[in-house]
């Protein structure tokens, strides 16, 4: 097994408004011998918005904002923009975010040449009800029934006079174009799917949507596998590019007596071809041990969302008990190693 350091906490909570009641989740991504880091930062009444801090080497807090960096601005992010990932696309900068308006949770982007303004795209990922995304999915043929036990919201089709639609979360590009086309994962629980072959935003269009759900199932790239208490997996950081394939980190949540617990894992893709699964390591990477992962706003949370590499060294920074950004590190090659001995043709 890949052993696995708990660097311990990053970033905690402050009194100030915006931040007071947690700080968790953030995205980074390096820039010479700095990180950037975007926090999602959580104020009474469970308002998020983005923070920021930056980071002299993986862990020493350098300087950070005493005000949001990025705030709600429209209807669909009103009660707050959470858990953002980053990466830089040549010249451009991709912050993703999950839109949450009170009601609906959905993928939205935002673009920056500078790190410090931000153009917000809205939301990219479909705006469908559950029946929708059911009545396309299966043209095809039967989906699994999981998908209705977690997208179906309990029946209610709409909620404080808004449309209940099919939640669609982490949502986390690649850093470069492959073969020319921008790709990204996203989530509908209980998997991740992947969007591939697209020249621009311009082409998520309403059409795109309704074509790529026609055909959902060919674009699940990472379904739940190895221990039977999984409930679901979602995207966590954004992929690595590597020698053996893209790194992904992802998270997997299981069912316990004491709830959900979240924990983070990981698998390779196809470098030219993402959407093929090349192995997957068949433990968790690292879980909740630590008083600041099992207690806090939820207990028993690890949730990746940023790494940075330093040397060897992957940095893994994730929420902690949705409450603090903690950071774990390993040996980047040693964690490769480890994925090419449990290739997905290697298993019985």
């Amino acid at each position: 097994m890949i052993a696995v350091k708990k660097d311990g906490i990053i970033l905690e909570k402050t009194t100030l408004p915006f931040e007071n009641e947690g700080v968790l989740n953030p995205a980074a991504i390096r820039e010479g011998d700095f990180v950037h880091m975007f926090y999602r930062a959580v104020s009474e009444g469970n308002h998020s918005c983005i923070g920021y801090c930056k980071l002299m080497g993986p862990l020493e807090v350098e300087q950070r904002m005493n005000v949001a960096l990025i705030s709600p601005e429209f209807e669909y992010e009103k009660h707050g923009i959470e858990d953002p990932r980053i990466v830089k696309i040549e010249d451009l900068y991709y912050l993703t975010y999950t839109a949450y308006d009170g009601v609906n949770a959905l993928g939205a982007l935002a673009t920056s040449k500078d790190l410090i303004h931000f153009d917000k795209k809205g939301i990219i990922v479909p705006k469908i009800t559950y029946e929708d995304f059911n009545r396309l999915a299966e043209i095809k043929g039967a989906i699994d029934e999981k998908y209705y036990r977690f997208n179906q919201h309990n029946h209610i089709i709409e909620k404080e006079g808004l449309k209940m639609m099919l939640w669609d979360k982490d949502v986390i590009f690649f850093p470069r174009k492959i073969n020319g086309k921008l790709c990204f994962l996203h989530r509908i629980r209980p998997e991740i799917q992947i969007v591939v072959k697209i020249d621009s935003l311009d082409d998520l269009s309403k059409e795109f949507w309704q074509k790529y759900l026609i055909r959902f199932k060919d674009y699940v790239v990472l379904i739940p596998k190895y221990d039977e208490g999984i409930s679901y997996i979602g995207g966590g950081c954004p992929p690595i590019e590597t020698e053996f394939g893209w790194l992904v980190i992802y998270h997997k949540v299981i069912t316990s007596i004491d709830g959900y617990v979240y924990s983070a894992c990981a698998a390779l893709l196809d470098i030219e071809n993402p959407q093929v699964e090349i192995s997957r390591l068949p433990y968790d990477l690292f879980k909740p041990e630590e008083i600041w992962e099992l207690k806090g706003e939820i207990n028993n949370v690890c949730f990746p969302t940023g790494t940075v590499v330093f040397d060897d060294t992957l940095y893994i920074y994730y929420g902690a008990a949705d409450e603090r950004i903690a950071c774990a590190s390993m040996s980047l090659s040693g964690l490769l190693k480890e994925l090419m001995l449990n290739k997905k043709q290697d298993e019985n």
